[in-house]
């Protein structure tokens, strides 16, 4: 198997399906399974063996023909090609119940991503030791950030909160940002912001739903 070419021009959704691929490979590797042919890989993942082939390719040649891929090779690759073979800093900002959930989510740090500092703005929440971290003032990240080489920034404040805490972020120098607020921000054109709604995804099952019943 070749090493993964670096590329930055890949569809989104290709990103998107590569994720998944990992997520299904590395069940299959815990299941045992050595090998993997693009069609079943396919099948697991819901799109088609040829769209695997396509969206593999923009990283390099992967796989053996009449073969198929070997499965923790192609992990590694994937991986490196997304570039989540190292760890990811983050620094959350907001420690309400959602903040408080995904730090408590232990797959984050499995991952590599690593919620290595939080911050709030309420004066009651400063010095607390949330699942190990003391929480911080905003006015402490811009230092913090520089510190403790943090890279990307996790926003889990109320909706009205989430533009003040992504300037926040932009001042200490921060260009990646996920969104957990429901609620868009504006930041300048160098950030990318991800946005993670849950009511999106409602949204389309209460549709698909609905239609359902009205057949």
């Amino acid at each position: 198997m070749n090493r993964p070419v670096k590329s930055k021009h890949i569809p989104r959704a290709t990103i998107r399906r590569l994720a998944t691929y990992i997520q299904v490979l590395e069940g299959l590797a815990q299941e045992g399974v050595e090998v993997i042919s693009s069609n079943p890989l396919a099948e697991a993942c819901d799109v088609n063996g040829s769209q695997v082939r396509k969206d593999l390719a923009y990283f390099g040649e992967f796989g053996i023909r009449g073969v198929g891929y070997q499965v923790k090779p192609l992990i590694d690759s994937i991986k490196e090609s997304l570039g989540v073979d190292r760890e990811w800093r983050i620094a959350l900002v907001g420690v309400g119940n959602l903040g408080k959930a995904l730090l408590n989510h232990t797959e984050f740090r499995q991952r590599g991503f690593n919620i290595v500092a939080i911050f709030d703005c309420d004066p009651f929440k400063i010095g607390e030791i949330v699942h190990g971290l003391e929480v911080h003032c905003t006015k402490d990240m811009r230092m913090m950030v520089d510190e403790m080489n943090i890279e990307v920034g996790m926003i889990t404040t109320p909706p009205e909160r989430a533009q003040r805490a992504s300037q926040h972020l932009v001042d200490a120098g921060i260009t990646s940002i996920l969104n957990f607020a429901s609620s868009r921000i504006k930041t300048p054109e160098h950030v990318q912001v991800e946005y993670v709604d849950f009511f999106h995804q409602f949204y389309t099952l209460a549709f698909n739903a609905s239609q359902g019943l009205n057949r």
